[in-house]
């Protein structure tokens, strides 16, 4: 009896531990500048997701809206951070497709060049399985130049076109505001995020342009560059990073020379992202400007971030371009799904806005002036 009953509780406790692990969601040990994670319910893909720097609050939005939808989707998926390093990079898309991934969404470092995506285009291709480009436009060669090969992202010009709307419908409302030295004409400095990168090429010149436009129609003149020697009318992120404290380091140099009291401050701020935004009201408050109350340089940006809309709402910032961070990742897990589904990347796409001729869905900006 007594050797009954220890054999009936051996059994009773060996029961307890299978079901102890039976649908528990398990964190895999993550190699550095990777996040790997397991979704609940699993599917037969085995995502893996290259970020340019997660750094960037644009794509932690993305990021983190990715995270989300992936996860709800069932899908077993590890995400790589760049750090802004092409070299990087590779060597994780070449690591991924070797731990066996199976499907592969890019956020590309390097855009001055298309030789970076168009070797991660042969890597999925010598794999068999495809890829997906988003964000940092990759050209239409690049994505041609394989069938499983998709690119999501924004129409480059139109944020420049939209800011630069923007910029000169404000001026014009709020020109004798804006000018503060009185001499009729407003002084502005624009920051850009990066050399040769589409967005940030059609913002700086859009940007100005169409601000231009907006003013000359009205009879204004038009914007005049704060330091009217440089041959280059921007100030750009040595690092590509399109960082925040790239603007504010330009900004601390900028504003002591001048300044109100010199009679040549700068009047207004225009910059390619809200990073960049964020980092110039930093250093106007620093010098006693944009703090919610009194004296306020007008600031422009794009992405509308949550930090950005707060600073809009608080007084301090003035209007951005949305760029759609949860419109990004939906439009780019669309195509996720049809393959997930046993179909190609572009089967369920008639209701986006898709360029002709190649693979490349538009995903639509707004504007944003406050709540």
């Amino acid at each position: 009896m007594k050797k009954t009953l220890a054999i009936l509780l051996s059994a009773v406790m060996m029961l307890g531990l299978l079901a102890g692990c039976g649908s528990k969601t398990t964190e895999q040990p993550s190699a550095p500048g990777t996040e790997n994670n397991e979704a609940t319910e699993t599917s037969a893909l085995k995502v893996a997701v290259f970020y340019y720097d997660y750094s960037d609050v644009y794509i932690s939005s993305v990021r983190s809206s990715m995270d989300e939808q992936l996860k709800a989707m069932g899908v077993n998926y590890t995400n790589y951070d760049g750090a802004g390093n092409q070299a990087q990079q590779t060597d994780q898309i070449n690591t991924a497709i070797s731990n066996g991934a199976n499907l592969l969404i890019v956020n590309i470092v390097e855009t001055s060049s298309p030789d970076a995506a168009q070797n991660a285009v042969e890597a999925a291709k010598t794999a068999g399985i495809p890829i997906i480009f988003f964000n940092r436009e990759v050209s239409d060669d690049v994505v041609n130049s394989y069938e499983k090969c998709a690119f999501v992202g924004t129409n480059a010009p139109e944020a420049g076109h939209m800011q630069g709307q923007m910029v000169g419908e404000y001026l014009l409302e709020n020109y004798d505001t804006v000018d503060l030295n009185g001499d009729g004409v407003i002084s502005y400095v624009m920051f850009k995020g990066q050399e040769g990168n589409a967005e940030a090429e059609a913002r700086t010149q859009f940007g100005v342009e169409d601000a231009n436009a907006v003013l000359t129609a009205a009879g204004k003149p038009e914007l005049a560059y704060y330091n009217a020697s440089a041959t280059d009318k921007y100030l750009v992120d040595q690092g590509g990073k399109w960082s925040a404290q790239a603007a504010n380091d330009y900004m601390a140099t900028i504003l002591p020379e001048y300044s109100e009291a010199n009679g040549n401050m700068v009047e207004l701020i225009i910059c390619n992202n809200d990073g960049m935004a964020e980092g110039a009201v930093s250093a106007l408050q620093g010098a006693g400007y944009n703090t919610g109350d009194g004296k306020t340089i007008p600031v422009f940006g794009v992405d509308a971030t949550d930090s950005a809309k707060q600073l809009i709402n608080e007084g301090k910032m003035t209007g951005t371009i949305k760029q759609d961070a949860e419109g990004m990742a939906s439009t780019i897990l669309n195509l996720v799904s049809s393959v997930q589904g046993g179909g190609e990347l572009m089967d369920n796409t008639s209701s986006f806005n898709v360029d002709e001729g190649v693979a490349k869905i538009r995903v639509p900006y707004a504007t944003y002036t406050g709540e």
